[in-house]
Formats: structure tokens, C-alpha cells, sequence
């Protein structure tokens, strides 16, 4: 989970209860999302962009094919924005593993993996759809706790 020192536009929490959500904004975008513990308190929406990103975040978590439509801070390297191109065109129920991702981009597990690490808008950009071959994988950089058990609702709520 990210360093106490990132200020946050809005706190929210998530069906999972050990983890809550950090929206960070640039101008009128979404620059990040990061996924918190529950020592972050709940910081309520000020403006009409955040209010707004936070109904669709909720939107996400009361019907898993919400479409998100939220302006996104354009970040990362080529290769990264075409991983999260990528994702994107996961059908929502739908997984893929690291290596099958690498075959259809010409390259290599573990850059794949990099690209999901450095994800600044987890679920907007759904990087949950990427697993290993054996198991989940990884999320938010971490292989087990509270994003772990974030990563397996997600895919279970998508496959309702």
C-alpha cells in the first residue's frame, strides 16, 4: 500500500473492508488510485469532478459492468499504455494470464506484471484481469493480505 505522506482529493471505502481507496486528482482528471488501509480515514468528496468519480466508483461496486467514463491523467511509458490498452478490452468476467498477454505483445511475463504494478487507476483500468498461471498473481504490487483478497472480490463480483 502507498506511504502515509501522499495527500489524497477523496478517501472512500470498498466492499472489502480492510481496504479503502485514495483518489488523487490533477487539474480536472483522475491521476491515481491507490488502495489503502483502513488507518487512512474516509475523506468525503469537495468537488464536482470527485463527486463524481466517486459515483462511479460505486456504480463499479453495485453492478460490475458499470462502464467508468472518467477523464484519466495520460501517464506511463509506450509499452505500459498498450498493457493497459489491453486491459481494458478484457470482457468484464473475463481474465487473462501474464504470459498470454505477453504472447499477444510480443513480450515478456514479467514486463506485463511491471505495467499492472505501475497501474495508476486500478479497477478504472482493470488490471485484476490479469492473473498468473497458477493462482491470482499479484496486485498492487503485493502476493498476499488485504489487496489480495481486494483482487479475488473483484473478480468474483465480475463474475456474477
Amino acid at each position: 500500500m502507498p506511504s502515509d505522506q501522499l495527500n489524497y482529493d477523496v478517501v472512500i471505502e470498498t466492499p472489502v473492508t480492510a481496504i479503502r481507496l485514495g483518489l488523487r486528482v490533477v487539474g480536472d482528471k483522475l491521476a491515481g488510485i491507490d488502495l489503502l488501509s483502513t488507518c487512512h480515514p474516509i475523506q468525503m468528496p469537495t468537488r464536482t469532478l470527485t463527486h463524481e468519480m466517486v459515483r462511479q466508483l460505486e456504480g463499479y461496486f453495485n453492478d460490475p459492468q458499470w462502464q467508468f467514463s472518467l477523464p484519466v491523467v495520460s501517464s506511463g511509458t509506450v509499452f505500459q499504455q498498450r498493457v493497459w490498452q489491453f486491459m481494458r478490452a478484457i470482457p468484464v468476467g473475463e481474465t487473462r494470464r501474464y504470459g498470454d498477454v505477453a504472447i499477444a505483445l510480443k513480450s515478456a511475463a514479467r514486463a506485463v506484471g511491471g505495467a499492472c504494478r505501475r497501474n495508476p487507476v486500478p479497477l478504472v483500468v482493470p488490471c485484476h484481469r490479469i492473473v498468473a498461471a497458477n493462482g491470482l498473481g499479484g496486485f498492487d504490487g503485493q502476493r498476499d493480505g488485504a489487496e489480495l483478497d481486494f483482487k479475488q472480490w473483484l473478480l468474483n463480483h465480475e463474475k456474477q
